[in-house]
């Protein structure tokens, strides 16, 4: 995603080189757009843009290569790029004309470049045809159709502009867990491995495990001596897009996909999805996204307490705040104090120690509340009565139950996704593919289906009779058709394991009422075939919202079925675009009792990981073990399906 703005790195203290590879193939790559954007020759553009891509798959060291003139051998690089490129890594100091056109290009013009579709031509002719010179122009242009007659575009290119505009405004308000946390994780550990930071931790809605997340807040201890050396080491990192200000506690940078050394791919999505995200164009925006972030250096002594207030909920710490003054105390960023005049790290001098947030949650006398619950949910009651709950882990998983093969549109065989579950150390593996409604899924015809039966079948008695301890269940993901009936016949449907019923025609649930929809549901969940509900909302996130449902009345009329001795289970699907059913319901659904199967809704054997996503979702649902299906052995599990 292109940002506001685009600035020429700074160049690290530490000495030549001064640039990395990646800032010199990134600051070409910028300069061959600018270029553009200015009508600059198109010779003179390609020669940046080869450029880019040489330097920036070279294998060779870049300041070897200046250092020793080799630069100005390597194939593309002429006299004027190879000047230009060994000023800037011997001597710190990028090309005036590099700076003016940085400096220079309207803002407005580098954020259009963020819109699906519109590149650097389009963007100049806009503004010489209309005089647009920001996003918000060219929306109302297209808006008042000044874009569709103009030579090259036409009334399908001015909508996909429109829709390209709204899609960059989802991208650019949040990002989803998995994106968020890639960035977080990966910044994190560069910064742990700074010399001089002792301690850091990833902060904000991240560290809570929100499903999407704003921008990226890390603490780090560091001795105030070492505070002026470490905020150079962070601006000197690979992957630093730009920098929006350093000061003496805080250093807040944008970050691009070159943070990433084995670089950045979506995987494989299943083709609903992607349309629901935006398609290629998602991608194309994904693969050159941005992240803002911000790392507060901090002296040791108050870590712990800075680790919780940049940790959130605002919610959650305004009910510390209100159990510290119960007990006639001051809590913030620096300390557990009493009232002061004093602010500031001053004021931390009368703090009460804490070397971790654990010590904090005694000081008030409450049981320590894990990031995840911290959204003043009830967390801090529990805390009080040291009823919090034993929330659910990744060890220990047996399986899950949702997941797909090439028999609809997964992209692994049967074997193959039966040999994956193994490795990764499960006792058991559902495999759900697509019923035949969903056509653009290649849903599997109901002989097939019953061939792909006796095919596990086979399977489970070669590893029986080989003393392996796994097991595959047959099911099959069934599309949740009109008046809530299931896609396949009766006799088909109870030759089989289970069935999880989703919705995916989302066109003709999300056209009707509420009522109509939870009735079908309801009816649905009533067949005697149906064991889980999928994804129930069918929300993609940062893509559509879901359907309108009454999931209260669901869930608890799921939870009267599990009374009368009939499985009927929710999912929490696990598919990072998805984490439906959302975390605020895990928790009803716990409370209701009805038993909930966290399934990676897999698609590959890669996707069989994002169970992770699905477990961090559960945790801050409050689900415990005894909550979730998934821990069951297949023995146990077996004996729950009736199979």
């Amino acid at each position: 995603m292109s940002g506001g703005s685009w600035a020429l790195p700074k160049a690290r203290k530490a000495g030549p080189p001064y640039f990395s590879r990646n800032q010199v193939s990134k600051s070409l790559h910028q300069m061959a757009v600018l270029l553009e954007l200015d009508g600059a020759n198109i010779f003179r553009t390609r020669s940046y843009q080869n450029g880019s891509r040489l330097i920036g798959t070279l294998s060779q060291d870049l300041g070897e290569l200046v250092e020793s003139g080799e630069i100005f051998e390597l194939k593309g690089i002429g006299k004027g790029l190879g000047n230009a490129i060994s000023n800037a890594v011997s001597d710190g100091v990028w090309p005036d004309d590099w700076v003016d056109l940085h400096t220079n290009t309207p803002a407005g013009l580098i954020e259009m470049l963020g819109i699906p579709g519109v590149g650097p031509k389009k963007i100049k002719f806009l503004h010489d045809e209309l005089g647009v010179l920001s996003v918000a122009d060219l929306k109302e242009v297209c808006t008042k159709n000044e874009v569709s007659p103009l030579k090259g575009f036409g009334k399908k290119s001015q909508q996909k502009i429109l829709d390209g505009i709204e899609l960059l405004a989802r991208f650019s308000a949040r990002r989803r867990l998995d994106v968020g946390l890639r960035y977080g994780q990966t910044f994190l550990s560069m910064i742990s491995a700074l010399d001089g930071v002792e301690r850091a931790e990833l902060a904000g809605s991240a560290r809570r495990r929100k499903e999407t997340i704003g921008d990226l807040d890390i603490v780090a201890a560091v001795q105030p001596r070492d505070v002026e050396r470490v905020t150079q080491e962070i601006l000197s990192l690979n992957g630093i897009a730009d920098v929006k200000g350093a000061g003496d506690s805080k250093v807040s940078v944008i970050l691009d996909t070159s943070i990433f050394e084995e670089g950045f791919s979506l995987g494989h999505l299943d083709s609903k999805v992607l349309e629901a995200i935006g398609g290629e164009s998602y991608e194309q925006m994904e693969s050159s996204g941005t992240i803002d972030a911000q790392v507060r250096l901090v002296p040791p002594h108050v870590f712990a307490y800075t680790l919780a207030y940049f940790t959130g909920s605002k919610e959650h710490n305004i009910r510390m705040r209100q159990a510290a003054q119960n007990k006639g105390l001051k809590l913030n960023e620096f300390g557990l104090m009493p009232e002061t005049e004093l602010t500031g790290l001053e004021a931390a001098a009368t703090s009460l120690p804490a070397l971790t947030e654990k010590e904090i949650y005694k000081h008030l006398d409450l049981q320590y509340v894990t990031p995840e619950l911290r959204e003043d949910m009830g967390e801090i009651e529990a805390s009080a009565s040291n009823t919090l709950p034993e929330l659910i882990t990744l060890s220990g998983l047996q399986g899950a139950l949702h997941n797909h093969t090439t028999l609809s549109d997964g992209a692994a065989s049967l074997a193959e996704m039966a040999d994956a579950a193994r490795r990764i150390g499960w006792n058991w593996l559902g495999i759900a593919d697509h019923s035949p409604s969903l056509v653009v899924a290649n849903g599997a015809s109901a002989e097939d289906l019953l061939a792909q039966y006796d095919t596990i079948q086979q399977y489970n008695k070669e590893w029986k009779d080989s003393g392996i301890d796994f097991r595959l269940f047959s099911g099959v993901e069934s599309d949740i058709l009109e008046d809530g009936k299931l896609d396949h016949p009766d006799d088909v449907l109870a030759q089989i394991d289970y069935v999880v019923a989703s919705v995916h025609a989302m066109s003709r649930w999300k056209g009707r009422d509420e009522s109509q929809n939870t009735e079908d549901l309801l009816t649905c969940l009533d067949h005697p075939a149906t064991t889980v509900l999928g994804h129930p909302t069918g929300r993609i996130l940062q893509g559509r919202d879901g359907y309108e449902i009454d999931l209260h009345a669901i869930l608890e009329h799921m939870s009267q079925a599990n009374k009368e001795g009939q499985l009927k289970a929710v999912e929490l699907n696990a598919s990072p675009y998805r984490l439906d059913l959302d975390w605020r319901l895990c928790k009803r659904a716990k409370e209701l009792g009805v038993p909930v199967f966290i399934n990676p809704d897999a698609h590959s054997v890669k996707g069989l990981g994002d169970i992770e996503y699905g477990v961090m979702v559960g945790r801050k649902g409050w689900l415990e073990k005894s909550d979730v299906m998934n821990y069951l052995t297949h023995q146990e599990l077996a004996m729950r399906l009736g199979v």
